[in-house]
């Protein structure tokens, strides 16, 4: 196989790789939110069923609950899994990173001064005003580095998805590897992976900046 054909074969997987970044963080910054005030809520044992979700997906490997969510079904049901690999693979990852970004909007949102709550309500704010227009600009971007660095470890953590067999640009790569004999399939993954990478965090510096409100 030349480097040519070596190179469309993973960009193919690439795409895949893409993808499921994409979905993950459409779905996991949002449930995140929701996360959040689960366990910000005063229903005490909502709040502590939502702890036990956080310490769970934050203390135990992404592979290992890749799995459960894909064997998971087939084994507690008996549920028929052939074409349920995506799936599996971005409900997995999706409540996995949501439990990080809850974590991470808790840190932000608990950093506001109780004082502009009290304020808002002097000036008629109801509660959900106050938290869209006045706390969440706020801590959004508060919250910016910290989001930064789990969405590149996203970029990373989405070569995990091989332990369920889903074909993406590492498990290509790792196929092309074993059937070549060679390691270059897998430099050029890591390439690919740097790329990508670089894209994200730049991106990502480009919003902070903007949101940077002091410059």
């Amino acid at each position: 196989m030349n480097l040519q054909t070596m190179l469309l074969q993973l960009l193919g997987g690439f795409g895949q790789t893409v993808l499921i970044f994409v979905l993950v963080l459409l779905f996991s910054l949002p449930l995140g939110l929701l996360v959040y005030f689960g366990r910000a809520s005063r229903f005490k044992p909502l709040s502590a069923l939502v702890k036990i979700y956080i310490s769970v997906m934050r203390g135990t490997p992404l592979m290992l609950q890749l799995l459960l969510w894909y064997f998971g079904p087939y084994y507690l049901f008996g549920a028929n899994i052939s074409g349920y690999k995506f799936t599996a693979v971005i409900i997995g990852c999706s409540v996995n990173y949501a439990a990080y970004f809850a974590e991470i909007y808790r840190s932000g949102i608990e950093s506001i001064p109780k004082g502009q709550y009290e304020a808002a309500h002097i000036l008629g704010y109801s509660k959900a005003q106050t938290f869209m227009h006045i706390v969440l600009p706020q801590v959004m971007k508060i919250i910016m580095p910290s989001v930064t660095n789990e969405v590149i470890t996203l970029v990373k953590d989405t070569s995990l998805v091989y332990s369920v067999s889903y074909v993406e640009m590492f498990a290509l790569a790792k196929q092309i590897a074993a059937a070549q004999t060679t390691i270059m399939p897998l430099v050029a993954a890591g390439v690919f992976y740097y790329i990508f990478n670089y894209i994200v965090a730049f991106v990502m510096e480009r919003i902070e900046k903007k949101m940077d409100y002091y410059h």
